[in-house]
């Protein structure tokens, strides 16, 4: 696993400290990225959820994000992504908060440019998720929401505050992108 672009470009990271943490694999995080160009996102602040080693946030610092917070429950993956912006020497651009995707968005209260969202493949409450992030304090009208998911989930065009704006599947790795649009939810209330 490396850093793909940017900054930190062919940096080796440090893999996941289990068999249990399932990073993104490097042709589908550039694949997210290059759709995320196409759609002109220049990400500033980024927040990546169920960070796993990091590698999606440290590759949105390496192509020019200022911060990014890891959320990371396991603490072993926490202490991955830890040595992994050490080792790209993005230590003082990140922080990791050792808790869990819920807790975390029920207390967040400044809002992101771009969120990413890798969870597990089995989860059965992605939606849910999905849909507690686009109405978290996180989150902004604009803000760029990515999920990574299985093949096995069709995530809809709309989810809540969410418009679907892309998909992609490679193999046995799909990713959806959304757009928060608050404005649309307030003018139906």
């Amino acid at each position: 696993m490396r850093v793909i672009s940017g900054s930190a470009r062919g940096r080796r990271l440090k893999g996941p400290p289990s068999h249990g943490t399932r990073p993104m694999a490097d042709k589908i995080r550039e694949a997210l990225f290059s759709v995320l160009a196409s759609l002109g996102v220049e990400a500033d602040r980024v927040l990546d959820l169920y960070a796993g080693t990091g590698s999606i946030g440290i590759e949105a610092l390496s192509r020019g994000a200022s911060w990014c917070d890891f959320v990371e429950q396991n603490a072993a993956a926490a202490r991955v992504v830890r040595e992994n912006l050490a080792s790209v020497g993005f230590a003082d651009r990140g922080n990791v908060h050792q808790m869990s995707v819920m807790a975390f968005l029920r207390t967040v209260s400044q809002p992101y440019d771009l969120v990413i969202l890798d969870p597990p493949y089995a989860a059965p409450d992605i939606l849910e998720t999905l849909e507690a992030t686009g109405c978290s304090g996180a989150v902004t009208d604009g803000t760029i929401i990515a999920i990574g998911h299985s093949p096995r989930v069709d995530l809809p065009e709309r989810v809540g505050t969410l418009v679907k704006l892309r998909g992609r599947c490679h193999g046995d790795s799909c990713f959806a992108v959304y757009d928060v649009v608050l404005s649309d939810a307030r003018s139906s209330m």
